[in-house]
C-alpha cells in the first residue's frame, strides 16, 4: 500500500491565510498545491481531488485518518482549517458568518483549479451545500456529514452549549478528555491524550484552550451566533445537480428523519448512508464504516 505524504498548503482569502494539508499518494510537488489535475489510480483512470471541510470548533486533523486512507487508495485529498480554526488566521473583525465561509471556500476552489468532491461535516457541509447550489459546476460531488438543510435545533443547541461552557479553557488535557466524554459518552475515552493536542493550544497562563477563535461562537453578542440559514440552504439545495450523499450518525441528535426527508425533497437524487454506532462526529466515532460509505458512493458514481 502506498504511504501518503501530507504536505502543508495555504490559500489567501479576504486578507486571511487559510492553512491545510495536501494528502497525496506520492510526494507532492509545488505544482500540486497550485492546481489539481487529478491523480490516477492503478488502472490509470483519472480521479478528481477531494476537499474535506471540518465542523465548527474542529480542525483539519479531524480528517487525518480519512485523508490518509483516501491518499493510500490513490486519491489526492485536501484538508483545510476554516478561518478562526486550527492554524488558519483569525478574522480581525470577527467575520465568521456564512458569507465569510463560502467566500473562503470559493478562494480554495480557485486555488485547486478543478471541481473537487467536497466532503463537509456540519459547518463544512453547510458551506459546501451553499456553494454547490449557488455556483453550479464548482463542485463535482457533495457529501454532507451529519448535516441537512433543516437540522434539529435541540442538537445544535447542545453543541453550542458544549462549546460555550469551555471558553475559559482547561487546567489539563485530562479535563479536555473529560469534557469530550461528557458530550459524547458513547465514544470510548482515549487511553492516550496526545491526539487532543491537535485540537487545543497551551497558552502562557498554563491553561489549554480550544483551537478556535472565541469570536467564531459569539461575535459581538452574548448569544451564540447561528450559522444555519434554512432559507438560503433550501434555495441552494434546489439547484444542486452534483451527486449528493448524506452520511448520518445513527445516534445523532442533529439530523432527524424529518430532516432527511426534507433534504431528499429538495435534492431528489440524494442517497443516504447510516452509521448506526456514530453520533454527530461521524468520522471520529466510526471511521471504518464512514470510509466505506465514501468509497461506495465514489464507486457508484464513477468518481
Amino acid at each position: 500500500m502506498t504511504t501518503p505524504h501530507p504536505q502543508p498548503f495555504s490559500v489567501a482569502s479576504a486578507g486571511i491565510t487559510l492553512r491545510g494539508d495536501l494528502w497525496s499518494p506520492h510526494a507532492p510537488t509545488p505544482e500540486d498545491t497550485r492546481n489539481a489535475e487529478g491523480t490516477r489510480n492503478a488502472e490509470g483512470t483519472r480521479t478528481a481531488p477531494i476537499l474535506l471541510l471540518h465542523g465548527g470548533g474542529q480542525t483539519r486533523h479531524s480528517w487525518d485518518a480519512t485523508a490518509a486512507g483516501l491518499a493510500a487508495g490513490g486519491r489526492r485529498a485536501y484538508t483545510l482549517d476554516s478561518r478562526g480554526h486550527g492554524d488558519s488566521g483569525w478574522s480581525p473583525d470577527g467575520d465568521y458568518g456564512l458569507d465569510d465561509f463560502t467566500g473562503d471556500l470559493r478562494a480554495v476552489l480557485t486555488a485547486i483549479g478543478e471541481p473537487p468532491i467536497l466532503i463537509g461535516a456540519s459547518l463544512g457541509g453547510i458551506t459546501g451545500l451553499s456553494v454547490c447550489g449557488e455556483d453550479p459546476g464548482s463542485i463535482a460531488a457533495l457529501v454532507l456529514v451529519d448535516v441537512v438543510v433543516d437540522v434539529e435545533p435541540a442538537g445544535v443547541d447542545r453543541i453550542k452549549q458544549f462549546m460555550s461552557s469551555h471558553i475559559g479553557g482547561f487546567d489539563s488535557l485530562d479535563e479536555v478528555a473529560d469534557a469530550v466524554a461528557a458530550y459524547n459518552p458513547a465514544r470510548r475515552r482515549p487511553s492516550s491524550l496526545d491526539g487532543l493536542r491537535k485540537n487545543v493550544r497551551l497558552r502562557d497562563d498554563g491553561r489549554w484552550y480550544w483551537h478556535w477563535d472565541p469570536a467564531f461562537l459569539h461575535g459581538d453578542s452574548d448569544e451564540p451566533r447561528s450559522l444555519t440559514d434554512p432559507g438560503r440552504l433550501a434555495a441552494a439545495a434546489r439547484r444542486v445537480t452534483a451527486p449528493t450523499l448524506v452520511i448520518r450518525g445513527g445516534r445523532s441528535d442533529v439530523v432527524s428523519d424529518r430532516g432527511i426527508a426534507r433534504t431528499r425533497e429538495l435534492i431528489p437524487h440524494t442517497t443516504v448512508a447510516d452509521v448506526s454506532s456514530a453520533g454527530h462526529m461521524v468520522a471520529g466515532d466510526d471511521n471504518a464504516v464512514f470510509a466505506a460509505a465514501i468509497e461506495t458512493f465514489l464507486r457508484e458514481h464513477a468518481l
